[in-house]
């Protein structure tokens, strides 16, 4: 018994272990392309920005994370729950795959390698398909290139028309954003139905206004109220100086797509161990999303500040108006992805965001074989991570004699 219960816990900790390096894998990495334009636009300074960037990725993780943690702790297989073996070796599996993108250069896809892996140790624990769930992943995955190149292709398109004057351009961009954020799905904000609410839904339930024909018209109100400070906010500021105003919108998005990425992110570390903290240890999640945002924060003081030099200077090339283009999508599709409970690549976003926002300028800005490659490695990274997690995990399981 003595034995057993020793062992039980040496999985837990190398199980937390390894949930604290993903984390800290992804402040390092995923997180951190948000504030790379407003670095490269010269509106805040590295070390600023990884300061920022671990906060408020953090501050995402603990208020937005559950949704996606508990698609893939428990929605990716059918008949069988996570150990903490298979815990492990499906984080130890997605670690490595991140680290050797980091150390490689190729782009390996955080949510890909998280997904496969799992799925891979939870057939080999045993586990049935769950069809529905990567139906609804994968449509979503081939989903996000044409929305997020789609979106940013207007935006661009937007930014450049000389009809319309960027003291108009830029503040109804801020306008949209502000609307939506009106509208996102935070831990901290009590809903009657569900465990996450919106600022809109908050006023909507104190004022106890009724729906007209299916619309709430305090949510409606609360969104235009969002929309029309931001607008007036960055219209001021864009008014005063065009340069200054659009970086200081620059920099307010990178904030929010930040916020955003801890959020969509955190579950990709925690979600393996949804079942052993929650059914095993019976503590809360958002223990087990503070576990996660900890180590984001850690990752993106730590490691981010390489990055980010070498991720500004890239955006520098694309210009403001480029890298706003490419940022918008972000922001969208990563609200949309928390709301669905769908783990996502930030990768996959911006590198789809600033191909859309090349091409309003007439030339997508990234060669075909980079995007060839890109492409290649998603494939590998998704049916590799299946594969390694499934025998890394027979194998382990059969040496240590237990499941």
């Amino acid at each position: 018994m003595l034995a057993l219960t020793l062992a039980f816990w040496t999985f837990v900790g190398l199980a937390t272990i390894a949930c604290l390096f993903m984390a800290w894998s992804l402040g390092a990495n995923s997180n951190s392309p948000p504030f790379a334009p407003a670095i490269g636009a010269n509106a805040v300074s590295t070390l600023r920005a990884a300061f920022l960037i671990g906060i408020l990725a953090a501050a995402g993780a603990v208020t937005q994370g559950g949704s996606i943690s508990e698609t893939v702790g428990a929605e990716l297989i059918r008949g069988t729950a996570i150990t903490p073996l298979a815990a492990t070796t499906g984080l130890l599996v997605a670690a490595t795959f991140m680290s050797f993108g980091v150390y490689s250069g190729y782009p390996v896809p955080a949510a890909f390698a998280t997904t496969g892996a799992m799925v891979g140790v939870g057939l080999s624990l045993g586990g049935d398909p769950a069809f529905g769930t990567y139906r609804r992943i994968v449509m979503f995955w081939l989903l996000v290139p044409p929305s997020s190149g789609g979106i940013a292709f207007l935006t661009a398109k937007l930014l450049r028309r000389d009809d319309i004057p960027e003291t108009v351009g830029v503040p109804v961009l801020a306008a949209v954003v502000a609307g939506i954020l009106a509208n996102i799905r935070l831990g901290v904000i009590p809903h009657p139905d569900r465990s996450q609410g919106s600022i809109a839904e908050l006023v909507s339930h104190a004022l106890g206004s009724p729906t007209v024909l299916g619309v709430d018209p305090s949510v409606v109100g609360t969104t235009v109220v969002f929309a029309a400070l931001s607008f007036q906010f960055i219209r001021r500021k864009v008014v005063a100086s065009v340069e200054r105003g659009i970086r200081s919108f620059l920099l307010v998005l990178g904030a929010i797509v930040a916020f955003s990425s801890g959020g969509s992110q955190v579950g990709l570390a925690t979600g393996p161990l949804e079942a052993l903290y929650g059914t095993e240890l019976g503590l809360p999640s958002v223990v087990l999303l503070v576990i996660g945002a900890s180590g984001i924060l850690a990752g993106a003081w730590m490691g981010a500040p390489r990055l980010l030099q070498a991720t500004s200077r890239e955006y520098a090339q694309l210009g403001v108006r480029r890298s706003i283009a490419a940022l918008v999508p972000g922001f969208v599709i990563a609200q949309t992805a928390i709301a669905l409970g769908i783990p996502i690549s930030f990768n996959n976003i911006i590198i789809s965001g600033v191909i859309g926002g090349g091409l309003a300028a007439g030339s997508a800005g990234v060669s075909r074989r980079k995007i060839g490659v890109t492409v290649l490695f998603w494939v590998l990274t998704l049916v590799t991570s299946i594969g390694i997690g499934f025998g890394l995990y027979r194998l382990l399981s059969t040496l240590l004699g237990t499941s």
